[in-house]
């Protein structure tokens, strides 16, 4: 089996100019600076970035189904799946619940909509008629029987994800079951994992330019002064994502064993690539990658993460309560204790019956106010210029909650080196994704 752990080795230092997040940071001004002075030229690059998206995409399948698939076939112990799996639903569903609770409290205290007296009859109800009917469309039942493919060659020409990591979990359990005679299926698949995860490495040398044509079509498309009208509901909702990140998720990693900033500064390119994109999807090859190097098992990896884009979306929760709250204020509809508990309980549903739809949060919420007849569904037209802006935050705060994830959960099932853990937090011995290893293997 590969190993992906690293013993320390001098580093050779790099200009500072090299490296993967400096890049994409500069990128991200640029884009900036050019969406907002020339806006039309700004709004032109949006396929430098769409572009980049569809390179990584291109990649995802891959590396879920060969990190997945050769980490269960090293398993002896194959109700170790269903462990793992069991503990990563128990700890999305308590965060995803906490994440809609925490959006909730914050909308009742500070009241961002609260003086805006919006008369809903005004609101132009066809700006979201298309989510809506993307919503009607997203269910529980029909959510749980799109995992299961067509054929099994499908997933990897649709790209759906958890419809990968559904092959993957079956090929890998066959693999595990069939023994020495799967062996060299298993070592090829491995071996097939190092020109992968280098061609992962190539693709990411675009990012910055990806970064700088999706940071210029934003701007250049809504410009920051749409976020100057709402800048209250934005504010709020970026204040309270970090909150959660440092105090819900903060406490989570200290009871664990590590720190939750230096788990961000671990991930910061991965974070910085998904600030200029506003795709979480973009960072999933390299956050599974990292997560591997940092401690964490490939076989926990490989489950924990892939079903943790779909189920644990912290910042898409945050983000549902505090709009639907938003509008309601916005429109001076008070909404009782019971109101607000029924909009928590479809919230709780709706993020899981949409999860994996691209817009996934504005869909979500569409889902929600149509099943809560209180909140008009017309509503969300206030918000949908600063949706972008917003989904941004969204994204960032669904990673840091997958990382931490990953962590957690391979520390309960015991399967995390928390010597290596330590060290990767640190910045000692793991090299950088947008670079070759310089360490040796371990022993």
């Amino acid at each position: 089996m590969i190993d992906t752990h690293f013993e320390a080795a001098p580093a050779v230092k790099r200009p500072f100019y090299r490296h993967l997040y400096v890049q994409v940071l500069i990128a991200i001004a640029a884009g900036i600076a050019l969406g907002h002075f020339w806006p039309e030229t700004g709004a032109d690059m949006k396929p430098l970035g769409d572009a980049f998206i569809k390179l990584v995409k291109m990649i995802i399948a891959p590396v879920i189904f060969l990190t997945v698939a050769t980490g269960i076939a090293g398993m002896t112990d194959l109700k170790k799946v269903g462990r793992v799996a069991g503990k990563a639903m128990a700890y999305f569903l308590t965060f995803s619940t906490l994440a809609l609770i925490v959006g909730l409290i914050v909308a009742n205290v500070v009241q961002p909509g609260h003086g805006l007296h919006i008369d809903p009859a005004t609101l132009d109800s066809k700006a979201v008629s298309g989510y809506v009917a993307k919503a009607h469309d997203s269910s529980i039942v029909g959510f749980l029987m799109n995992i299961i493919p067509t054929t099994i060659i499908s997933p990897f020409v649709n790209g759906d994800i958890l419809q990968v990591l559904f092959v993957a979990v079956l090929f890998g359990i066959s693999l595990a079951l069939v023994g020495e005679r799967g062996k060299p299926v298993t070592d090829f698949l491995q071996a097939v994992m190092q020109p992968v995860f280098r061609l992962v490495a190539i693709l990411m040398k675009a990012a910055p330019v990806g970064a700088f044509g999706a940071m210029a079509f934003t701007i250049g498309r809504y410009g920051i002064e749409s976020v100057a009208n709402l800048a209250m509901l934005v504010g709020t909702f970026y204040l309270t994502s970090l909150l959660f990140v440092l105090v819900v998720l903060g406490a989570v990693a200290r009871y664990n064993g590590f720190s939750i900033l230096k788990l961000v500064r671990y991930i910061r390119e991965e974070l910085l690539l998904v600030l200029g994109t506003s795709s979480s999807e973009a960072a999933l090859p390299t956050l599974m990658q990292k997560m591997e190097r940092a401690g964490a098992s490939k076989s926990v990896v490989g489950l924990v993460v892939p079903t943790g884009y779909s189920f644990n979306l912290d910042g898409t929760n945050i983000y549902m309560t505090m709009a639907a709250l938003f509008i309601a204020q916005a429109c001076d509809i008070p909404l009782s204790l019971g109101d607000q508990i029924l909009l928590l309980l479809v919230a709780m549903l709706s993020s899981k019956g949409a999860a994996g739809v691209t817009g996934a949060g504005f869909i979500t919420l569409a889902a929600t106010l149509a099943v809560v007849p209180t909140v008009p569904v017309a509503g969300m037209a206030l918000i949908l210029g600063i949706d972008r802006f917003m989904s941004e935050c969204r994204a960032l705060t669904n990673l840091v909650g997958n990382a931490t994830a990953a962590i957690v959960v391979a520390r309960w099932e015991g399967e995390l080196d928390k010597d290596q853990l330590d060290r990767a937090l640190a910045g000692e011995v793991v090299p950088a994704v947008d670079e070759p290893a310089t360490a040796q293997p371990a022993a």
